[in-house]
């Protein structure tokens, strides 16, 4: 019997063993053994893990406090400038209107004197003016205009004046044209200036006497010289206006 056994084949004795079919035994038994292994571990990375999140939470809160304290602040600071700005508004809506316009300046008053106590008698009130202020100021006026009238009796006067070529011709060649000059310089009136003369060739040897003379407008005209002139007509046959320029 015992020779028998020793016989028996390895699969021969594995089937005869009772553990393969406890198999569900030892794997249930191994899997409680791993979960007990691994069972801390888990429960250490679970506990690191809320740690971080609370650790992440705290900073928040923090931050969030801060910010918070930042906008209170911000909004004590509006408040102040609000409130002086509303302080401002007040003070000048109960200023009066002369406050706003510092550079008016009232109108002068006339005081009005009452003497010996008595209110009925207008004599001593003058609402409207002195009749004294009218005669200074007309007194002042009348002073004016007569320093202006002698400052510009003062300044000369603009004469007007002319600057006359005259054409005194002879009767012949035989006349004497140093004599016709005298006859002519011999007429003499306010406002008459003679000036140069000369002899100029007409032909057959005659010769006239060119003339110059500045006159003043208003006193001589040309008319008069040329009658005048003539008179002397011995000598002189005509006078004719060479040249006539205002100066």
């Amino acid at each position: 019997m015992v020779k028998q056994s020793s016989n028996m084949s390895g699969v021969q004795c594995l089937a005869t063993e009772n553990i393969w079919f406890d198999k569900h035994c030892y794997d249930e038994a191994e899997k409680r053994f791993y979960e007990g292994v691994n069972g801390p571990a888990t429960h250490q990375q679970q506990s690191s893990s809320h740690a971080g999140a609370d650790q992440e939470l705290t900073s928040r809160m923090k931050s969030l406090e801060l910010e918070n304290r930042t906008l209170h602040k911000v909004v004590e600071d509006m408040r102040a400038t609000l409130q002086k700005l509303e302080s401002r508004v007040a003070v000048l809506e109960k200023s009066p209107t002369s406050a706003a316009v510092p550079c008016a300046k009232a109108a002068p008053v006339k005081q009005v004197k009452v003497e010996n106590g008595d209110d009925d008698d207008d004599d001593d009130i003058d609402l409207f003016g002195s009749d004294d202020d009218d005669e200074e100021a007309e007194r002042l006026k009348q002073e004016r205009v007569e320093a202006y009238a002698a400052k510009k009796a003062k300044k000369p006067v603009l004469i007007a004046k002319s600057s006359i070529i005259l054409d005194v011709k002879p009767w012949d060649d035989e006349t004497d044209m140093a004599q016709l000059e005298e006859c002519v310089r011999s007429v003499q009136m306010d406002g008459l200036l003679w000036g140069a003369s000369k002899l100029v060739p007409v032909g057959y040897g005659i010769k006239k006497l060119q003339i110059n003379c500045v006159v003043e407008d208003d006193k001589v005209g040309t008319d008069i010289l040329e009658e005048e002139i003539t008179k002397f007509e011995d000598f002189v046959q005509s006078v004719d206006v060479a040249a006539f320029n205002k100066i």
